[in-house]
């Protein structure tokens, strides 16, 4: 969420940096300039009628011990007092409507994201590595895991329906192996504290990293006596609201986190788009990377992190590419975000694995996230940042896309052999 203040004393760059998201400032902002008016003379009113109280009640002192009839000014002082009471009350309508408004407000773009209007004007950062080289014709995973007989769709879709997956024998050992490859990397060398959260958070946690009011329709709510629960679609929402309503000393800051959690997600709205295999599932898992940091270098912990996520692949030896979204690209919390695109050699493209995020104080605000600044007494809020580190199941199907052999069988990637206990998956029926 912004700042009240900053978006009334910035109106007009607010109103810029949201049509650089290709939004109508108009349909976002509504009616914040009347509302934040009618709010500020409603509490002005309010102010001066209680300092005209306080002098007619000095009044009133005054002609009671002259002994003059004061019940005119006792009349006058007591429908005064009711007055101040609409407007305080008008005034806290009007601080309700404000919240609303700003609850739907995205962050504003960090001046270094690229101005666009979608994918299509992100911009390539870097890549690592090299696309692997095939004597035959690759195959994608959805073909690689059925014939090694690891992947089974077919019975998912008997237990529960689409978009879900079953693993037999050396794909679940895989996707095990990958979460614990990912969470030693993290707490050993770059220095995450491990954090097992609940599945299940309340509103509160979903509305402080901004899932709720406005994406409610892609979350799975569960009911839960007079109170709604929700499957948490990333470990970020958990994570980042450990500290909800926290005041953190500047001397922790940074404090890093990592969580491997199931995420779960209704994907409302991409009926259609990778229907094939596991890229776009309601239930799937991953490592997530949260970082808490003080204001002047969040962005400095932006690359940290992406970094911390990109030498996942480099261990596993995977050919990538880092792309800084444009404007019109980033989620709504984000002021700046890196996505990291694997290479698929069966698919022949690029595909998301991490997505990591500075949302600077958009996130803290939401949820009453703050630092003590040393030698300060003032707190201040924090900024938030967080990315895939990685996500488990586009990992997995990578190593099988790019370590496939021409006999169907897999190579494993000599860091997850240790996991594994093998060094190459063969086909196998269940």
């Amino acid at each position: 969420m912004l700042d009240l203040n900053f978006v009334r004393d910035n109106l007009p760059l607010v109103e810029e940096k949201l049509r650089q998201r290709g939004l109508d400032p108009a349909a976002v902002l509504q009616d914040f300039g009347e509302v934040e008016r009618e709010r500020r003379q409603a509490i002005a009113r309010a102010e001066t009628m209680k300092a005209q109280r306080n002098q007619a009640a000095e009044e009133i002192a005054r002609r009671k011990k002259r002994g003059e009839d004061v019940s005119v000014l006792v009349a006058e002082t007591k429908q005064s007092k009711e007055s101040v009471q609409e407007f305080e009350k008008a005034a806290q309508r009007y601080e309700q409507r404000l919240g609303e408004i700003l609850a739907g407000i995205p962050n504003l773009p960090h001046a270094s994201v690229p101005v666009g209007c979608g994918a299509d004007e992100n911009v390539e950062v870097r890549r690592w590595g090299t696309p692997p080289r095939f004597d035959f014709l690759p195959k994608p995973h959805w073909e690689l895991g059925v014939e090694l007989g690891i992947l089974d769709l077919e019975r998912a879709v008997k237990l529960t329906g689409a978009r879900f997956a079953v693993y037999w024998d050396l794909g679940a050992r895989m996707e095990r192996a990958l979460a614990n490859f990912m969470l030693d990397l993290h707490t050993r060398r770059h220095g995450y504290t491990e954090v097992l959260p609940p599945y299940l958070v309340n509103s509160a946690s979903m509305y402080g990293t901004g899932q709720l009011p406005k994406f409610a329709a892609e979350l799975f709510r569960v009911p839960h006596g007079d109170k709604d629960l929700w499957l948490i679609p990333t470990a970020e929402v958990p994570l980042t609201n450990l500290y909800r309503d926290e005041v953190l000393e500047a001397s922790r800051l940074p404090v890093c986190v990592t969580a491997y959690t199931p995420c779960f997600r209704s994907e409302a709205g991409s009926y259609g788009k990778d229907v094939r295999g596991i890229i776009r599932q309601h239930q799937f898992q991953k490592v997530e990377l949260v970082r808490f940091s003080r204001p002047e270098s969040s962005y400095d912990e932006l690359e940290k992190l992406t970094h911390d996520a990109e030498e996942v692949l480099q261990q596993l030896g995977l050919h990538y590419r880092v792309m800084v979204l444009s404007t019109g690209d980033i989620g709504p919390s984000s002021a700046k975000t890196y996505d990291l695109e694997v290479w698929l050699p069966g698919q022949q493209l690029f595909r998301e694995i991490s997505s990591c995020s500075n949302f600077e104080a958009f996130q803290a605000r939401r949820a009453n996230i703050r630092y003590r600044p040393e030698g300060k007494g003032k707190t201040e809020f924090l900024h938030t940042l967080n990315g895939s580190g990685l996500a488990i199941g586009r990992t997995w199907l990578a190593v099988l896309e790019n370590y496939q052999q021409a006999d169907g069988t897999v190579l494993v990637p000599e860091p997850l052999r240790p996991y594994m206990g093998v060094e190459r998956l063969t086909p196998k029926k269940f």
